[in-house]
């Protein structure tokens, strides 16, 4: 069996055809990145860096109330889940009048976030629900308002299952 004689066409057109593959996975790969790309933590850095000295502020003041907020969320079986705060003050009496609004915000996707109203259920206790929570890694932040001002904020990762 002759074989064929390797030519500087077959040559050519070998490298072409390597280089055109990997070109065009890159570019596949590139517009799929940018594609489902949710975007920076902050919209906008530089704002959040003028801000970054409030937040120094707000969260020295927060500590300094010493207030005892626990939180509990729970999965219910139809793909929502519960969010349940606790809020005490420092002598551990609950605290009442307070405005508590829950985010889900996935680490990964911003586009995944949901919005929480916590509404007061009873004295110190305030509960909120969120419809269709898929299950995985979530952030749970919670800020509490009073008098039209942030007086608490938390964030702790949960996994919901």
């Amino acid at each position: 069996m002759a074989s064929k004689p390797l030519t500087g066409t077959k040559v050519f057109l070998m490298l072409v055809a390597f280089f055109g593959v990997v070109i065009g996975v890159n570019v596949t790969m590139m517009k799929l990145a940018i594609a489902t790309l949710p975007g920076t933590d902050v919209d906008s850095p530089y704002a959040a860096g003028l801000t970054y000295d409030r937040e120094i502020s707000a969260a020295h003041d927060q500590a300094a109330r010493k207030w005892q907020v626990n939180a509990h969320i729970e999965r219910r079986a139809d793909g929502g889940a519960v969010i349940q705060l606790e809020a005490r003050d420092a002598k551990g009496q609950p605290m009442t009048g307070l405005k508590f609004a829950g985010r889900l915000e996935r680490p990964t996707d911003k586009r995944a976030d949901l919005s929480v109203e916590l509404g007061e259920a009873g004295t110190g206790l305030y509960r909120g629900n969120a419809a269709a929570v898929a299950p995985g890694q979530w952030d749970l932040v919670i800020e509490g308002e009073a008098r039209g001002q942030r007086v608490f904020l938390s964030r702790n990762r949960v996994i919901l299952n």
